[in-house]
This record gives C-alpha cells, sequence and structure tokens, in this order.
C-alpha cells in the first residue's frame, strides 16, 4: 500500500539522463519504488495519472532571502509557486541572529537596506524569541511549511554581536574578535547551519548607507570564520565578491585567488555571485575559467549564474521616473494604489506631470533618487511585455521606440507605465545583457563550474521578482527561446534540483530514485509559464512585494504531501527546517 502513486508520467529523474515514461512510489514520504515503462503493482491512498507530463525532482533554491518571513509566513511565496521545495536562506552577509535583545531593529534595518524588504513588514510581522543562532533554529523547528527551509549564519550579524558599533563600522576585527565570532559561527554550523555568508559588494548597504558589516573584512577574519565553519562539519561558504556588481573589474580575480586558498584549505565549497557587467563584458568568463581550474586542483569554487538579465523592474506601482514630480507625489500621498492607477492615466494628469521638474532628492535616504536612474536609463529600459520577454531586441527600448515614433522619450516611457492599468513593469537590465541578448546567460548556466543561483527569493521586494527563475528554467531555456539555442529538460532540471541539492550536502533530495525524499514536481510542459509581474500590498502592515505566478504546475508535492494543485496552495504543511547537511 503506498501513500502516494504516479503512474504514466515522463520521469526527469534529476541524474541528467534521458526522460522515461514510469511509475512512482510514494510510502512515508520517501519514493520507494521507481518503475520504468509503467504498471507498477501495489494499491494507494491517492493515485496521480501523470500521463502527458513530465515529473521531475523538486527545485532546491540556495539563494533566498526568507530569514524573516519564514517566521510569520507558511507558505514563503513566491518561491514556492514555482516548483521549489527546499529553500536556502541566509546568504549575502545578512540575517536576524545572532541578536542581543534590543539589537533586533538594526538588524532589520541592515536587512531592509540590502534586500530593501519593507522595514515595516518585518518589524511588524516578524515573531522573535531567540539571541543565538542556535536558539533561532529552535524557533523555526516547530514550524509548518509548504516547503522545507535551510539557513545560513550571516557575517554582518555575527560580526555586529560580537564586535557591536565597532563590527557594524567596518573596523579592523582583532584576534580575539575573530575567535569569539567563529566560536558562533562554529556553534551555528553544529547546530544545523547550512552555512556562513558574507559580502564584499559595495551595492550592498544598510539604510543608513554603510555598507555591511564585514564588507572589508581582512583575510585573517575571513580565514579565520571559514576555519570555524569547517569545524562545525558540512556547509557552504557563500559571498558577495569584491566588485560583484561592476563597481571594481580588477577585485573579482583577486577574490577567487583567496576563495581558491580558503576552499583548498578548509575543503569546505565556496560559493559566490557571478554575473556579467557592462564595464568588462567577459571577465565572467574569465572568473568561471579559473574557477573550474581550481575545482580541479581540489579547491571547490562555485560561481552562482543568474537564469536571466538581471536587474530591475519599473512602474508607477514601485520605482519610476516621476516619483519626484509634484503632481504625483501629492497624489500619492492621500490615494490608494489602485485610486492612483486610476489617476495618472488621466491625460490631465499626465500632461501635468510632464511639464513638471523634479523635486531635489535626499541623498541620505536610500532609493530616494530612483527617478533620476529610471530617467537616465531609457536606452536600456525595455516594456516586459504581455507574454513577458526577457531577451527584447534593441528597437524595443524606451529610446528607440521613442526616436522611431518622433516622440519625448519621457512622453513614451509614461506611456508605457500606463499600460495594463497602470500596473505595467518595465525591464532594466543592468546585467547579463551587455551583448543585448542571453548568450552570456546560457553559457554560465552551461559552464562546468556554474551552479543556478541569485534568485533572491523573498527580497527586492520593490525592485526585482526573480524567485521565479525555476519557472523561467523550463519556460524559456527548455522551450520558448526563440533568439538563440535554448537548453535540454534533462540539463535545467538537473542544474535546479541535484547540482544545487548536492552543493549544500542535501544528497537525500534532487533526484528521482528509491530512497530519495518524495519532493516532486507534475509539469505540463505545454503550458508550463510565467506570468506578469505585479505589485501586491499583502505583507504585514501593508508592505508592498512584486510577485510573479506560474502555470503548468499540476501538483507540487514535498515529502509525498500535495502542497500545490493546479497552482493552488492546498494548504498542506509538510515543509520543515532542515537541519546540516544530510
Amino acid at each position: 500500500m503506498y501513500d502516494l502513486k504516479i503512474t504514466g508520467g515522463t520521469i526527469v529523474d534529476g541524474t541528467g539522463a534521458d526522460r522515461f515514461v514510469g511509475d512512482i512510489g510514494v510510502k512515508d514520504g520517501r519514493i520507494v519504488a521507481v518503475k520504468r515503462g509503467g504498471g507498477l503493482e501495489g494499491d494507494a491512498a491517492e493515485t496521480i495519472d501523470a500521463t502527458g507530463r513530465v515529473v521531475a525532482p523538486g527545485f532546491v533554491d540556495i539563494h533566498t532571502h526568507y530569514d524573516g518571513q519564514v517566521t510569520w509566513d507558511a507558505v514563503l511565496e513566491p518561491s514556492s509557486a514555482h516548483g521549489v521545495t527546499t529553500l536556502v536562506s541566509g546568504n549575502c552577509g545578512v540575517g536576524f541572529a545572532p541578536v542581543h535583545p534590543g539589537g533586533e531593529t538594526e538588524l532589520i534595518e541592515l536587512m531592509e537596506g540590502v534586500e530593501d524588504i519593507p522595514g515595516t513588514a518585518l518589524h511588524e510581522g516578524m515573531t522573535w524569541g531567540w539571541e543565538s543562532f542556535p536558539g533561532y533554529l529552535d524557533k523555526l523547528e516547530g514550524r509548518e511549511l509548504a516547503v522545507d527551509f535551510g539557513v545560513q549564519i550571516a557575517h554582518g550579524t555575527v560580526r555586529t554581536y560580537v564586535m557591536g558599533d565597532r563590527g557594524a563600522r567596518n573596523e579592523p576585527a582583532s584576534p580575539e574578535d575573530i575567535d569569539l565570532m567563529g566560536k558562533y559561527v562554529t556553534e551555528a554550523v553544529e547546530a544545523g547551519a547550512l552555512g556562513f555568508s558574507t559580502s564584499r559588494t559595495l551595492g550592498h548597504r544598510a539604510m543608513n548607507g554603510e555598507p555591511v558589516p564585514g564588507t572589508f573584512a581582512a583575510e585573517d577574519e575571513l580565514f579565520g570564520l571559514g576555519r570555524a565553519m569547517a569545524r562545525g562539519g558540512r556547509a557552504v561558504f557563500e559571498l558577495a565578491p569584491m566588485g560583484a556588481a561592476g563597481e571594481d573589474i580588477v577585485a573579482p580575480k583577486t577574490e577567487v585567488e583567496w576563495m581558491r586558498r580558503l576552499a583548498a584549505e578548509v575543503d569546505r565549497p565556496v560559493s559566490f555571485a557571478l554575473i556579467q557587467v557592462d564595464a568588462a563584458p567577459d571577465l565572467w568568463r574569465e572568473i568561471m575559467d579559473e574557477s573550474l581550474a581550481a575545482h580541479e586542483a581540489g579547491a571547490p569554487i562555485y560561481p552562482q549564474a543568474a537564469a536571466r538579465p538581471f536587474g530591475m523592474l519599473l512602474g508607477f506601482a514601485g520605482h519610476h521616473a516621476f516619483s519626484k514630480r509634484p503632481t504625483y507625489l501629492e497624489l500619492a500621498s492621500r490615494l490608494s494604489p489602485q485610486e492612483l492607477a486610476i489617476e495618472l492615466q488621466k491625460p490631465a494628469v499626465k500632461a501635468a506631470i510632464l511639464a513638471e521638474s523634479d523635486l531635489p532628492s535626499d541623498p541620505n535616504v536610500l532609493f530616494d533618487g530612483m527617478n533620476g536612474l529610471c530617467q537616465g536609463m531609457i536606452d536600456r529600459t525595455y516594456p516586459l511585455g504581455d507574454p513577458v520577454d526577457y531577451e527584447p531586441t534593441a528597437d524595443r527600448t524606451i529610446a528607440a521606440m521613442a526616436a522611431a515614433q518622433g516622440r519625448d522619450p519621457l512622453e513614451v516611457l509614461y506611456d508605457a507605465y500606463c499600460e495594463h492599468d497602470a500596473t505595467a513593469m518595465l525591464m532594466v537590465p543592468f546585467f547579463n545583457y551587455s551583448h543585448g541578448n542571453q548568450d552570456a546567460v546560457r553559457e554560465m548556466l552551461t559552464h562546468p563550474a556554474g551552479v543556478a543561483g541569485l534568485s533572491d527569493g523573498g527580497a527586492h521586494c520593490g525592485m526585482i521578482c526573480d524567485a521565479s527563475y525555476p519557472t523561467y528554467l523550463l519556460s524559456f531555456w527548455a522551450k520558448g527561446r526563440t533568439r538563440g539555442e535554448g537548453l535540454p529538460l534533462e540539463f535545467v532540471v538537473k542544474k535546479q534540483a541535484h547540482d544545487t541539492a548536492q552543493l549544500y550536502g542535501l544528497t537525500d533530495r534532487g533526484v528521482i530514485t528509491e530512497g530519495k525524499k518524495a519532493d516532486l514536481n507534475i509539469i505540463d510542459m505545454d503550458r508550463i509559464d510565467i506570468g506578469r509581474p505585479y505589485m501586491a500590498y499583502d505583507l504585514p502592515a501593508g508592505g508592498k512585494r512584486l510577485l510573479q505566478g506560474s502555470t503548468g504546475y499540476t501538483h507540487t508535492i514535498v515529502s509525498g504531501v500535495v502542497t500545490r494543485r493546479d497552482g493552488q496552495d492546498t494548504g498542506a504543511r509538510p515543509g520543515r527546517l532542515v537541519r546540516g547537511a544530510r
């Protein structure tokens, strides 16, 4: 007697092997039978006919920021809507443990500044009740979730915890500081942390403008904490390296050099963010090749690659070019988002806003000058469209359309914002689009050194919604690319199931074979797609976040339990905290 039987599906098992038709039997949360050709005997409490559909492992997203959201939200959307069954949080050196009593606000402001998660939502929604990192895990232990959840200990939190203001101001750490930080890092890994994370990019700043604690950490600190992590057990050293956002094109090679030495010394994986930057559009290839050479020499370093252009979304619901104009500010101060959208579409309001000049921005307020950035990027701002298109041609920029129409570019931009009842979102690809296509992304994904990551699920709520990466890998790369070569379905499934799980030592999942955890997706590949991103106002305290839906997942299954059926949450909560490597 099986708890669940899936029959007739086309099984893409996550190993990269060719697909085959077969049946799957599940008992007590585990896959207990896989029969090629079908005909699996035995009754089941529930049987799903998957004929004509793909059956794949659940996806493991290793780069998210649900550290606060997990304390109040059991569903963990948007990631859970995109076939993800395991999340890894605590990336980029920010998190919420350890924390001294009274230090919660400082960590919230750090998370808000770095990851654009509304501070009001974190203040309102988070339920605290811990000081140590093991205490944080104990708090999460009792959570019943829609997905499994693992977390890393963050450099920014442990540095602030040990060094106080000195740590927050990025003053050098003394040997005593490093030893004490190391104690807490070891303790965290022993308690179940999946890794240690840090950030060294100047693009990551707290709400007060200060770089993340640890940004300028010297090698003795980095190696001291890496060794402490290794003492705790199997874990990953994760970072956003210096120069990651193109602010420095010399530093990335230097970063790889010390990462290589650290990985070799501690014999633990080091994984870091890697994107294509305009200042050096082929630098990423050098970094990938050096990473592969390091790996082959016994130093396991893994660049994390994104699945598509990496940038931000613009629109009246989020950041936009007219946010500092008097008429807009006056309307936004007194109208609901729905009422504001109606007003902005009126010809008289449009004329008034276009005729005005921007009010001064406050340099002390993070993101207050985004209107100027939005105006200055019209030559690489694209309407995203419906259906969405993340690989548009150059003639579709706002600047190109304005030139073709003989119109003021800002008027064309305003009209584009007004599409879909003023809810349209436009794409500005800062990274991974230097040559006007996604060829570099494809090469990063297929490079033997790279892993799929950087979705930032749960973060950048007003700017991006890349938590849809797992679906995009299926809908675009495995099915829908028209401007170049796509990728085999077997490859993209392996890339975001087996490979990501293996990196974090989660060897009990990521493939469909007997004995593995029954985390599965049943997918209608004819219907698999992502929707148009939209702004929702459903975070605590009315906080807003960009969401992007999916179609084509007929079932998502966690530990043998159906958590989503035809894209809808079933209310089942089999997901649990993941403590440590398997």
